[in-house]
């Protein structure tokens, strides 16, 4: 009987989880590669409104507490309506702490934290998480100023999976055969990925926007994951992972009252560490439009990759930027995804993104598209970013966009999960103590004009830099109408240049 209720429970928090997961996604910014149903000849007949009290939300605030070694501890409680809670801690450095002939160091860290510890193996460490329905998580990005260390379960089994949380954060020792393992995967999964075109246009868009930048990095390069060794992660934990350097964020079904004294218990006497953090360098000043041309012989498709500068987190333009990015490329309502495909039915999946952290970010319109309509392709997003630009967006565009972004908004107040992501976005960057409770009512203050003005600083249409991955053969004279082409083989290398030969 007794495991019948634990399994029921598991499953409980298994789908808890997932809804967990499904809001904080819906809250995020727009995402191309979408492959939503066709919207062709669809007449929208009328919309729900948005709740005018929503526009004035009073979010359960967050509490705090600092154990006594410094460690930062900041607590969402749920309404406890639901049996489960959720951990992350995060670790302010990432890899832009790597070394420079290390880049992948942090990631790699966090990655294998849960291959072994000093009580348990890799195997035992995950029968124990997983006979109580526990999840794990840790990363850090190559081009990331924190690594994230997350746990989530039933609050049945919640001083299990803390110590098992605390064990994996304090005492890794990343067995040599673990992390030789995990290097040889990962370097024989290099072809692979270099056969991706996705992967290659990311790659070739970043360095051309971010040259020598460390944020031009997207994967650990192969020559400094064989250099990295079992004691270059142990030194690298040791030096960072310190609680003076941390912040433990957790949500749910759990208080602080409660909480305090059991993380005092394991973490209270982690021993804290003198960390340098790192000083990035300006972003380079942009340079003027260009065509990277990546060869993939034989391809039957051209993927776009088109970007420029973005913004940072803190900018005070990014709410209008969102509603922007809405109507220019996020989801079937957008003018991107209306024009290339449901109009012209170049390809299934396009839209547009932008991101923002520390120092700017990237604008980026993607698609990938039948070889033969290349220069149709180009030429109407080209059309969508001057249009953007030169025109002022629709009443109910404007309408539309702000009453998606509030309602997802929305959802992901429907869940704690997603709450405290927006409380650890508001700490990270340093945002007004008040800023999501008026985050709605920034929304809805957009104007078309404020629209207009976001397009014409960020969508720039100057320096827009434009990675198109296919078969040179066919491409490359279609591609120089447009401007100079820099051509690159798989591996990344320049091989030949094109001039422009004007539109």
């Amino acid at each position: 009987m007794r495991n019948k209720t634990m399994k029921a429970k598991v499953l409980i928090a298994t789908v808890c989880i997932a809804a967990f997961a499904s809001g904080v996604c819906a809250q995020q910014g727009g995402t191309a590669g979408q492959n939503p149903t066709s919207t062709k000849g669809a007449v929208v007949k009328g919309k729900a409104p948005v709740n005018k009290n929503l526009l004035t939300v009073k979010l359960p605030k967050e509490q705090e507490g600092t154990l006594k070694n410094g460690l930062h501890v900041i607590l969402l409680e749920s309404n406890h309506m639901l049996p489960i809670f959720s951990m992350e801690m995060v670790v302010m450095s990432g890899g832009f702490s790597d070394p420079a002939d290390m880049r992948g160091l942090a990631n790699m860290t966090a990655l294998l934290m849960r291959e072994g510890t000093a009580k348990h193996n890799s195997r035992e460490l995950g029968e124990a998480l997983d006979t109580i329905g526990a999840t794990f998580g840790a990363n850090s990005g190559v081009s990331s100023f924190t690594s994230n260390i997350t746990a989530s379960g039933l609050t049945d089994n919640l001083d299990q999976i803390l110590d098992l949380y605390a064990e994996i954060i304090r005492t890794p020792k990343y067995p040599t055969e673990e992390v030789e393992r995990y290097k040889s995967r990962t370097l024989d999964s290099q072809p692979q990925l270099r056969a991706n075109p996705g992967f290659l246009a990311q790659e070739r868009l970043a360095q051309a926007i971010y040259g020598t930048h460390p944020a031009s990095l997207t994967f650990a390069p192969p020559d400094a994951i064989k250099k990295i060794t079992a004691a270059d992660l142990m030194r690298f934990h040791d030096q960072n992972y310190v609680p003076n350097n941390a912040t433990l964020y957790i949500a749910g079904d759990v208080t602080l009252k409660q909480m305090l004294p059991k993380l005092e218990q394991l973490f209270g006497d982690w021993k804290q560490g003198d960390v340098k953090q790192p000083t990035l360098p300006p972003v380079p000043t942009q340079a003027e439009t260009k065509i990277h041309l990546i060869n993939r012989p034989g391809s039957v498709q051209t993927v776009f990759q088109i970007g420029s500068l973005s913004l940072e987190r803190t900018s005070p333009d990014y709410v209008a930027m969102r509603v922007m990015n809405q109507i220019l490329g996020t989801g079937p309502p957008s003018r991107l995804f209306l024009n290339i495909r449901e109009d012209k039915g170049y390809t299934y999946s396009v839209g547009s993104t932008f991101n923002a952290g520390k120092y700017p970010g990237l604008f980026i319109a993607q698609s990938p598209v039948r070889t033969d309509v290349t220069e149709g392709t180009i030429r109407e997003f080209m059309n969508e970013f001057k249009r953007i630009r030169d025109e002022k967006v629709t009443v109910t565009e404007l309408d539309n966009a702000k009453h998606a972004i509030i309602g997802n908004f929305a959802l992901s107040l429907e869940n704690p999960t997603g709450r405290l992501n927006n409380i650890i976005q508001q700490r990270m960057y340093g945002l007004p103590a008040n800023y999501w409770d008026t985050y709605p009512q920034k929304v809805q203050a957009i104007t078309a004009e404020d629209v207009q003005r976001v397009a014409q600083k960020y969508v720039d249409i100057n320096h827009m830099q434009i990675v198109a991955v296919g078969d040179a053969s066919k491409t490359r004279e279609v591609l120089a109408k447009f401007g100079s082409v820099q051509e690159y083989d798989g591996d990344g290398k320049p091989v030949r240049t094109a001039s422009a030969g004007g539109q």
